[in-house]
This record gives structure tokens, sequence and C-alpha cells, in this order.
């Protein structure tokens, strides 16, 4: 680059002309701010005439810095670099090049313009490109309709499509008078008429003042910014660039795009500065532009104008021509005449036919009542069609200034009755497929109307008023009923406003006038046998009409056209257009094609990346482990957060007495090991033989961080479960003399003979009688009188045991404790009970199993006896109660087939051998001896949703809870259903999980409606919160120090600790579904103690 004179020329050779249609001083590929020099002539370089045509230039990305100059004039762009190509070519997209360097360093621009206060004014006839409208299907039969909300997609950032060139784009020449654009309508342009040497603006504006700036941003779908200095920048016979093409808009309705940066403006003679070092920008914030738009700088931050062929507001953008879908959902309270309906997010779905303007909505599931009251009411559906109404020449549709996100409220108000309804609409941005993502929710009261009448909307048009980030409507409709030869009437008055967020940085913009919206074909039917009520609307945006005879319009601009549903109608002469398919679609335009990207390779998914195509669009993927960087194209690997426990950086108790729980996201929480107790930082040792761990017969030895148990002589067990087995052992001297003299007397002494007595272990008794008779005496351990102790008769002789008894040592800390080997959890999950081995309290998810396969059954409590070994369920699909030994081979066998209707909870009394359940079907509490027999209600009143049942068979207490919604509780009796009353009744919602734990002597219970789980003494009192904020918890357990439940949030089974309320594991089937009752399998039966 050169300095020449007043102003600065970037060259002077034809290949360097060229070479600026790739790149850019201005972050915007084929824009620059410049003045082009005379110092050397450019032969093929020729002004603009009317009717010239300019090649489009190739998709690309927008630069995130401007290009220097240098390297821009330096390239060496041949001919077939340029790639001119037609409109029929194939769209290619190109990833974007690497960002240069900023001229001095900094975002500043210097840019001069030679000053030529006398130079001539400009002239010449403008020729506009083509609208794009597109195309009229007739309205389908309702069978055809939408028949509810499609799934929403889903979420992944999207690949869309880049804009396929228009083709050959008409470029004025300029001479002549131009009267200052900005003069130009205030509200949608209109065409200006070109007459001779003038354009004549469609309404007046503020005239600008000389010495007035010309280069101005230039905003989509709003008035153009000139004045007269337009004649100092492009002195007649000069050449105004046209900036039209991909990433650009296309000039419609007469508008000429001039894009600049206009921030802090210091001005001499020469030249203007502009800084944008204290706002926000382009280059750091464009990716909140859509990928289909194009970043502008202004004074005051940054504006996102939607590229040509995309409509939209900058930050979001969808294809013109394309058909348009919204997903949402649908919420209301009503009174409909006088009953009260409610519905919750029932779904809602439109579609939209762009190029014709034809709106079809859909909603399901709303109660009959109110879905045929609100028949009348298009504006539920309206909506819709104001968004992607087909624009007449000029006009431009709800969309291109909302965008995505805005509010829409209405207010009903019907006549003759006048029941006032409210609607609010809120829309959500767009899914990653494009769908426009819409919450509705109804309010009020609407008048009824009888089943099986129909609703009659006549054509009707609204009056639209704009101002800077809102728009009102104000209108009324009438209808009609009519079934069989009834016929009513009725009418209703529309307030509506829509507000959204305008960009304002763009400077000052001229207010639209008033657009109106004519509405035609209304239909509105509800079908209660689908239970979906739908609405059809046929929309066109343009000027306020007066009644006058109609003229012809061109099919394009009325919707009459045959253009694919994919496609654009271009209009041309008269009746004559034509039909160009949608960006990411091919074909003539009568016809078009999903173009798959990524079949074909034109995608912008890079390395780690799976490409999934759309219709008209694509989406890309990272692979398992990446993530998409800023650009959402690249993926990148994830970095894993720090691990404090691999690290070192815990604070946890030593590793002896407590494990470090890393959380994954740099966290990290501690946790004393079974048999320590604390808060994980700090942990001290249980005595578990304070507790009873082991069996009655069994002695306790307590080791830190455990125990061990070890049965008494003349037992056989692990010291949890013990049981009499005598042993095979030589026999002993006072054994063998025993037997042979039992056989010397021929087995049957007589009351006089003597036998020698021995104990359980074979050795002699100290004290030894002859027969029956009162004549003793003590003997050593080898069975010899001991002098001096015989007696008289009618006295026994004191005698001293002389064998010492055997010693007991404690056995080495056993592999698994506690519990022993062989404590597991069983869950019931549908139509299967689940094994979930513990060890410890730690769950052995790897080692998880189905114990039992039950094809029909819904599985719901379940509970274990430990004495036999059974497992017991209830199935509320068979509606029985059955059981089943844990011994291998053992079949399931059903013990109540009878009079239950939805058997719940289940608890078993080891100690009694008796079970309980409620049925939540006939509101009921039953027991029953385990084989089924002796069944007896013990409750039939005051039970509305009676669920979880616990029993303490030590104390001789049953509990249980009712969730009723009205007025949920906790209940207690005795095990014969004596003293029934209300344990607790305050603070609870869905008390669904209920334990009893017989050591801590705690009741407990998890609360889906609370998202509690809490604890009280058996007396109600000590109540406390474990843990605030569980999932959805259906079934609770109590196991040592843990709480294990079961979640329909998660389907699965979660451990809680009990000190410290933490959550410590969970274990999540592979095959995912709801889990129900959970119950604890031990090795023994737990003590009893009170």
């Amino acid at each position: 680059m050169k300095r020449e004179g007043p102003y600065f020329s970037l060259t002077s050779t034809e290949q360097s002309v060229k070479n600026l249609y790739q790149l850019s001083n201005m972050g915007i590929p084929g824009v620059w701010a410049f003045h082009i020099g005379s110092s050397s002539p450019l032969d093929n370089f020729q002004p603009a005439t009317t009717g010239a045509h300019l090649p489009t230039a190739r998709p690309w990305a927008p630069r995130e810095q401007p290009v220097t100059p240098g390297t821009a004039l330096e390239g060496d762009y041949t001919e077939d670099d340029l790639d001119y190509y037609d409109e029929n070519e194939e769209e290619v997209e190109y990833p974007p090049s690497e960002p240069g360097e900023t001229w001095d360093g900094h975002s500043r621009l210097d840019v001069s313009f030679q000053s030529r206060a006398d130079a001539g004014p400009l002239g010449g006839g403008l020729s506009f490109p083509d609208l794009d409208p597109s195309s009229p299907v007739p309205h389908p039969a309702p069978s055809d309709w939408p028949s509810g909300p499609e799934p929403q997609s889903a979420h992944s950032d999207p690949q869309r499509k880049e804009a396929a060139p228009l083709g050959d784009v008409e470029t004025p020449g300029l001479k002549g008078h131009v009267q200052p654009l900005d003069q130009a309508g205030t509200g949608s342009p209109a065409l200006l008429e070109v007459d001779g040497d003038s354009l004549a603006p469609s309404q007046e504006g503020p005239a600008r003042q000389p010495g007035d700036r010309i280069v101005q941003p230039y905003s989509e779908g709003r008035p153009l910014p000139s004045g007269p200095d337009l004649s100092a920048a492009y002195p007649q016979g000069e050449v105004l660039p046209d900036y039209s093409g991909p990433g650009h808009p296309s000039l419609v309705g007469g508008e000429r795009p001039v894009v600049g940066v206009e921030d802090e403006i210091s001005s001499n003679t020469e030249v203007f500065t502009y800084n944008s070092a204290s706002k926000e920008t382009c280059e750091h914030h464009h990716g909140q532009c859509s990928l289909h738009a194009f970043c502008t700088d202004y004074a005051t931050g940054f504006c996102c104008h939607c590229q040509s062929r995309f409509n939209g507001n900058g930050r979001h953008c969808l294809p013109e021509g394309a058909p348009h879908r919204v997903n949402g959902k649908v919420s209301g309270h009503l009174r409909v005449g006088q009953t009260p309906v409610h519905f919750s997010d029932v779904d809602l779905h439109a579609y939209i036919v762009d190029n014709d303007g034809r709106a079809y909505t859909a909603i399901s599931h709303i109660p009959q009542p109110a879905a045929q009251a609100l028949l009348p009411l298009t504006p539920i559906g309206g909506l819709f069609g104001w968004l992607f109404a087909l624009e007449k020449p000029g006009f431009k549709n709800g969309f291109s200034l909302t965008g995505a996100t805005f509010v829409h409220n209405v207010e009903v108000t019907f006549y003759p009755g006048e029941e006032r309804v409210w609607i609010t609409q809120t829309a959500e941005g767009l899914d990653p497929e494009n769908y426009l993502i819409m919450k509705t929710n109804i309010q009020g009261q609407v008048p009824s109307i009888p089943a099986n009448f129909m609703a009659h909307i006549p054509p009707y048009k609204e009056l639209y008023h704009y101002s800077d980030s809102a728009v009102t409507v104000t209108s009324s409709r009438d209808y009609s009923l009519t079934f069989g030869a009834i016929n009513q009437t009725g009418s209703y008055r529309v307030h509506q406003n829509i507000t959204f967020q305008a960009c304002r940085h763009a400077g000052h913009q001229a207010v639209p006038t008033p657009q109106q919206l004519s509405v035609d074909r209304v239909f509105a039917l509800y079908s209660e046998d689908e239970g979906v009520l739908r609405f059809a609307v046929t929309n066109q945006i343009g000027p306020v009409e007066v009644d006058s005879e109609p003229t012809p319009v061109n099919p394009c601009y009325d919707g009459s056209h045959t253009c694919d549903t994919a496609a654009r109608c271009h209009p041309g002469t008269g009746a004559d257009y034509t039909c160009v398919c949608a960006p990411g679609y091919q074909g003539d335009g009568r016809s078009c094609a999903d173009v798959n990207e990524c079949a074909t390779g034109y995608h912008r998914c890079g390395p780690n990346s799976v490409c999934i195509n759309l219709p008209g669009s694509y989406r890309c993927e990272c692979q398992s482990g990446y993530e998409f960087a800023d650009d959402q194209h690249t993926c990148i690997l994830i970095a894993p957060p720090p691990n404090p426990c691999e690290d070192g950086s815990h604070n946890c108790a030593p590793a002896e007495q407590a494990r470090c729980v890393n959380h994954g996201d740099g966290t990290f929480s501690c946790a004393c090991l079974p048999g320590y107790t604390g808060s994980g930082y700090q942990c001290s040792d249980v005595d578990e033989c304070s507790e009873n761990r082991c069996h009655p017969a069994a002695t306790c030895y307590n080791t830190p961080g455990s125990f061990s148990c070890l049965c008494q002589p003349g037992y056989h067990g692990d010291g949890f479960q013990c049981t009499y087995e005598p042993t095979q052992r030589p026999r002993t001297v006072c054994e063998r003399w025993k037997e042979s003299l039992l056989e010397h007397y021929g087995g049957a002494p007589r009351d006089d003979q003597y036998v020698p007595q021995c104990d359980d272990l074979g050795h002699f008794t100290p004290l030894q009688c002859h027969g029956k008779s009162d004549f003793c005496w003590c003997v050593d351990k080898d069975g010899r009188e001991v002098q001096g102790t015989r007696s008289q008769p009618g006295v026994t002789p004191a005698c001293i045991p002389t064998v010492a008894p055997p010693t007991v040592h404690p056995t080495p800390r056993p592999d698994v404790t506690p519990p022993p080997v062989g404590t597991f959890l069983l869950y019931a999950q549908g139509q299967q009970i689940g094994h979930l081995p513990l060890n410890g309290t730690r769950l052995l998810k790897d080692a998880a199993k189905t114990l039992l396969s039950l094809h029909g059954s819904i599985v719901v409590g379940i509970d274990y006896d430990c004495r036999e070994r059974m497992v017991y369920w209830t199935d509320v699909a068979g509606r029985t109660i059955s059981r089943a030994s844990l011994e291998p081979g053992a079949e399931p066998e059903t013990i109540i087939t009878s009079g239950l209707i939805s058997p719940e909870g289940l608890a078993i009394d080891h100690f009694r051998r008796t079970m309980y359940w409620t049925d939540s079907g006939l509101d009921k509490i039953e027991r029953a001896r385990l084989d089924g027999s002796e069944r007896k209600v013990l409750f039939h009143t005051d039970l509305v949703n009676p669920r979880a049942i616990a029993v303490d068979p030590i104390r001789g207490n049953l509990y249980w809870t009712d969730w009723n919604r009205e007025a949920p509780k906790i209940e207690t009796s005795s095990l014969d259903g004596e003293d029934r009353r209300i344990l607790v009744n305050k603070d609870i919602g869905l008390p669904n999980g209920l334990t009893f734990d017989p050591f801590s002597k705690l009741l407990c219970w998890a609360d889906a409606g609370t998202k509690k789980l809490e604890c009280t003494l058996p007396d109600g009192t000590g109540r406390r919160a474990i843990q605030n904020n569980l999932n959805y918890p259906f079934s609770i357990v109590s196991y040592t120090d843990h709480f294990y439940h079961t979640d329909w949030r998660r389907d699965g089974v979660i451990s809680v600790n009990k000190d410290s309320g933490q959550f410590i594991d969970e274990y999540l089937p592979e095959q995912r579904s709801h889990l129900y009752g959970i119950t604890v399998v031990y090795p023994y039966c737990p003590p009893g103690r009170k």
C-alpha cells in the first residue's frame, strides 16, 4: 500500500483488485474501506453500469482479525483460483483461513477519503434483485396434518449449512441525481420507483446535515443511511461496491448496504480515525451471531445480520424458502363455562411452509372440554403465521425482527359473556436441528362449546404497529359454531404485544411503518379420538390496504406458485417466476431434495468428530472424550480435572481409617471406612462388640476398624451364625472306662453300681458317685479318688474342678469385614429381582447379577426371612405374594393368590414367623403367617395410599406410610393392630420408603416430595434430617452405617452415609428401568435387644 496525495491507494494492478474479492481489512471477506487511486490505468477495470453482472463470491467463514493489505495484494490469485461459478453449481463449504495480523498491532483502522465537496451528484437508474417468497401447496386434508409434536432433537451443536450462491445480481450504475437514502422509509422499505434521474423514497425522514459521515453500518431490514456527502466518497463515474453474496444480505427493495466501522471518530480535513478499544467487538463476540450471519462493529458495540438467503435478526437465522418447525409445551388453568380444567406440559408442534405462508399447529392431550372451547382462539397458532408470513415486496415478517427469543402476550375478551383469557407464549431459541422452542401458558375463562360443534373463522386482517423492541396489534374477530342445522355466532377482541431484544448499537433506526397481516383459509379442528387440537392459517404481510379494485400480483407474492416447499420463489415480469431450492437442498426448484453433506464431504466437521445429516442441514458431534472448541467445529480432548485423592492434596484421615471420594470436578469428600466413625477427616474406631453383632453362642473380639466372632466350644459356624454340632474326637479314659463297664453290666447298671461320669469334653467330672446312691467322692483329672473326700449318706462333698477351661484366642481379621461374606442387597426391578453384593458397606457393582427372572410380573415390595433364608415379594401385575428359597435350584412359590388389588409394601417378622403388607388398591393393611395361613385384616379405614411398611419384632411395633397427597403421614401400632396412632404428619410430602434399624433403633424414611431422608425414634421424638437433596426415592433399607435406596430419577441403587449424609456411591443396572423395593440379606438374624 502506498500513499498518493491526500488519500491512500491500495493497488494499481488488475490482479491485486481481484485479490480483494477473497480477503478484507474489515474482518468480512470482500469488504474493504478503500479508495482506488489513478496513478496508472486499469485496462480491464470498468465502472458498473445498469444491468451489469458481478460474480458471486464463494462462501467463506468470517475472519477473526483483519487481513493486512500487504498480504492481500502480494498473493498471486489466478482466474482459476477465484472459482467463479453459476447458481446451479453445487455448494461447497470452505474452512476459515488463518487470521491475519492487524495493521498496527491493535484494533484501530485509519481510513482517508479524498475531499471532493465540489464533485457532481450521483445518478442513474437502479434495477433491484428478485425477492424471495415461496410456494403454494393446497391445504392437506385434516388427516395429513401433524398428529402431534415431533420428538425433541439431541442436544448437540449443529453445523448449519452455508448459503448457496444466488447467481448473477444486477448491479446499478450510478449517474444523475440520487436523493439521500436515509430519507427512505422509516418502516419496511417499499420498492423505489425509478424515474429518469431520481429515486423517490417511500417515506420522508430527517434530512442529513452537511458534513455527516456517509460510510455507516448497514442493518438488514432497516432503512439505509446515506446523505449529501455520498458524492464525496463516490464521484460521478466511479464504482459503488456491491457487497452482496455469501455472508452478506442481498439487496432487497432498493436497499444498498455500506459496511464500515463507526466508533470514536476524530476528524481532520483528510483522515477519519476509528478506535474500538473500549467496547464489545465482533473480534471477540462474533460467536453470539448465528453461523449464517455476519457481524458488524458500531460505535457502542456490535450487531449481527443474517446472510443473504437467510431470514432472522442475526442472532438466529433460518434459510429462506425451507419449511420451519416448532416444538413446545402448553400448560393451562382454565374455567370452561363453570368447569375448572387444568393441564400441564402437553405437546405442541407447528409446521410452517415458508414460501407460501401456511402454518399448521397441533396440540395434543388437552382435556376435551378445554380443547373444544379453544377452537376459536386462532391467536395460539396465528403467532407462527405472523412469524413466517409470506412477505410482499419491501415488507418483513416477524422472525426477521424477533429472531427466536421473544415473548408474545395476548388478552382475549369474548362477547357477549365477556369471558377473558390470557395467553403467554415464550420463545426460547432454536434447538440443534433449528426447531423453534416455544412454551405456552393459557389462563382465564372461556365460553363452553358443546361437543361435536365445528368452529368457522372467516378471513381477517390485522394491523401491526412497531417500536424499537415491541410490536402491538388490536383486532376483533367473529366466529360461528355449527352442528347440523344449529348455527351459533360469537366474537372476541384481541390485544397482542410481542416484546423482543433488538440490537441498539446500529445507531438511530427509523421505526417501521405499520404493516398489515392478511390471514386467509383459517381452519380449527378438534379430534376427540386422537385428542389433538389443530389450527391452520395462511398469512401474508404487507402494506396497509385501502378498499380498491384488486390488482394482479406475481404468484410469488400471493403464494399461488408451484415451487417446492423447500424452494424460494423469484418473481419475474408479470406473472413469470422461477424457483430455486433453499440452502441445503438441490433440484430444479419445482422438486428439491436434501443434500447429504456428510456423504458428499461438504461439511466442516473436524477430526475426532462425527457428521450427522439433517433435512436441509447437518450437525457435528464430538467423539467420546472430546468437546467442541470455541469455533464449534474442532473437537478437542477434554482435559481431566485434578484428582485430589490421587495427587495427595486431600486432608482425609489416614488411609487405614478413611477413604477419599473424588467427585470428578476437582473436589473431593472423605468417608470413614467401615469399622470407623467420624467426619472422614477424623475417624475413630467403632466397638462393634458393644452392638451384639455376633451370635449369642459366639465370643466377640474388637480390633481397630473391625471385629471378629468365634463360636464357643461345641458350636460350629462363622461366629455370626453358630449351630451345635458335636465333633468326632478320640475317646478319653473316662469315656472308654464308662463304655467298658456298661458293656460289663449288660448295658443297664443297677442303682448301686458305679459308672464313671464324663463331661461334654470327655473329662472326669470332679464328683463321682455309686449309681444313684449318696456315696460320693472327688476325683482328679485322671479319675483317681482324692483322699479324704468320701462322704456319708446325705452329704455331698465339695469338689474343685481340676481341668482348666480352654484358652480362646481371636482369629485373624477376615478379608471381608463387616459384615461377613454373604451379605448382599436384593432389589426389585419390574420382572426381576436383582442381587447386589456388599464388601463391608461398599457396593460390589461388578458382581451384581439377576437373582430371579419373573416374566409377566411387576415386583414392588420385597423382604427377607433370615431364619429360613427365604425372599418374599409382592407382585402388582399378578396381584399375588410369593416367596423363594435362596438355596440353589429352589423354585418360587405363590402363597397369597386372592383378595389383592395392588400389594406394595411388605415386611417380615422372623421372630413370630409373620408377614405384613399394604394394598393401595384396597386401602388395607393385612398380616398372615409366612405360609399364607391365618390371614387377617389389621386396618381398612383412614387409609388413602398406603405404601411402605416396616416391623420392629423386638419391641412389637408396626410402622407404615400413607402418601395421601392431601394429608401424608407415617403411622404405628402394635403387631396385633392395637394402639394405632399417627407418628409423623408434618413437613412430609410423598413418604415412599420406610426402614427400621434394629441396631440404632431409629425409624427412617425417604420422601420423594420433600426430597429428604429423615429419622426419628420409635415414639416420634428426636426427628432429624440425614440428607436434603434426594432425587426421587422409592424404597430404602438401613445397614450398619449406611442407607441404600432405589431412585426413580437415576433408576439405580444409591448409598448414603448415616453420619455425614453424603452420597457415597450408586449402582445403575445395565437394563435401565424403575427400581422398586430393596432389602438387605444377612447371613444371620439380627440379635434382639430392647
